[in-house]
């Protein structure tokens, strides 16, 4: 039987924005892919809870189940859905049926390593480009966030090739990021956590942990990069100061783009990024330690001049990972809204802001999936969860007054 939550408080109002963001388009397209596509998105799937949410009544149902520690999702022309698995692993999930691909990388999975997000290059219909990152090891028991990109053949991955491999080898098991995200001007932003054993490193502008970097798409360095000719910074480093971004969207209309910086305990933050920008961990933080509850050893202070202040930040601690963008006519009351999913939380809280400030949230879908690692608005314009367990399932939220009409238009509009 499908469970009913008790609608959340709420506050009195809210603004909608209406921002678009969609997955980078995909050229080309056959008509033999939409044909798959409608096959493939035409399946009924089992409905495993309904919400009732401030503007309208939402159904969550569940595509696949059984993955292990699922960490990231795309989305393939023909419908079909590519997964990683953090031990490991990349799946096709077709029809409900959970397909192994061979030809991955080998990983390091130790504790928050391994197989990590995944996306495809803006051009695919053409080049077949898959990109991953993932922990890789050095063979001397160290690890570091590395990118590799293939092109699935069948259920093979071929032709596959770390493009960038991070600059200092560390201690396996923390804070590797790892997301990507296409600009607009086709450059690939991938995120480096601080490796936690040695926070200040994301200070270190020599060093790339503690950073979101801007590369090429076959991993070299954008002659516009912020630091490119400095010989004290890496020239691949477009921001320092990030703790652990695993959350990391683009708004397609305005560029802008949006991360979450997972804190300690507290210090979960908002920020926009912007070319050359110091967000300050680990001297300028609002969190403490996780086991002392005191402040960070190497903290000086919650803000401090010539770091960004953040735009928002989440009460009480969310653990975040996993952002989208609303963009499509599925939810129009949700278009221009930040979703950000939640793993100790276990909830995904729908952000509403204007260009100043956050101006209202809510809760979904709280203690309903479990822990969830990846939020995606997909080509289709529903939206799409992982969640990170060790028998982890991707969700699909739909509208609950869902037709087929509503359908029709909805595709035509994304």
């Amino acid at each position: 039987m499908p469970i009913r939550l008790k609608q959340l408080p709420i506050l009195s109002f809210a603004l909608i924005l209406g921002a678009t963001c969609a997955v980078p388009v995909i050229a080309n397209e056959t008509n033999s892919d939409e044909n798959l596509r409608a096959a493939n998105t035409s399946q009924t799937y089992r409905e495993v809870a309904t919400e009732d949410t401030q503007y309208q009544g939402i159904r969550v149902v569940e595509i696949a189940s059984g993955m292990e520690h699922p960490w990231a999702v795309a989305f393939l022309p023909d419908g079909r859905f590519l997964v990683t698995e953090r031990p490991g692993r990349l799946n096709i999930v077709e029809n409900g049926k959970v397909i192994e691909v061979s030809g991955i990388p080998k990983v390091n999975a130790e504790n928050q390593g391994g197989l990590l997000d995944i996306a495809l290059h803006p051009n695919y219909a053409t080049n077949g480009w898959i990109y991953m990152t993932y922990s890789k090891p050095n063979g001397n028991g160290q690890t570091a966030t590395a990118l590799a990109r293939g092109q699935l053949k069948g259920n093979t991955l071929v032709d596959v090739q770390d493009v960038f491999v991070q600059n200092r080898y560390s201690e396996p098991g923390q804070h590797y990021g790892s997301r990507l995200a296409w600009t607009n001007d086709g450059k690939l932003l991938m995120t480096i956590g601080d490796r936690w054993f040695e926070p200040l490193r994301a200070q270190n502008l020599r060093d790339h942990a503690g950073s979101v970097l801007r590369l090429n798409d076959n991993g070299s360095v954008p002659k516009d990069n912020p630091f490119v000719g400095n010989p004290d910074v890496a020239d691949e480093i477009y921001t320092y100061g990030n703790r652990n971004i695993q959350s990391l969207v683009v708004n397609r209309t305005t560029g802008d783009i949006w991360a979450v910086d997972h804190g300690p305990r507290g210090g979960d933050l908002l920020y926009q990024i912007a070319a050359g920008n110091n967000y300050g961990w680990p001297r300028v933080t609002r969190g403490l330690d996780y086991d002392t509850e005191n402040p960070i050893p190497e903290s000086v202070a919650r803000r401090m001049e010539g770091v960004v202040e953040p735009f928002y930040e989440f009460l009480p601690t969310h653990a975040p990972s996993g952002v989208t963008l609303v963009t499509a006519n599925r939810f129009p009351s949700w278009r221009g809204n930040l979703l950000v999913g939640g793993l100790a939380s276990r909830r995904i809280r729908r952000v509403v802001f204007n260009k100043q400030e956050v101006v209202h949230e809510e809760e979904l879908l709280l203690q309903t999936v479990g822990r969830i690692r990846d939020v995606r608005e997909g080509p289709d314009g529903y939206l799409y969860v992982l969640t990170d367990e060790s028998k982890g399932g991707l969700y699909r939220i739909e509208p609950a007054d869902l037709n087929d009409d509503d359908d029709e238009e909805d595709i035509d509009s994304v």
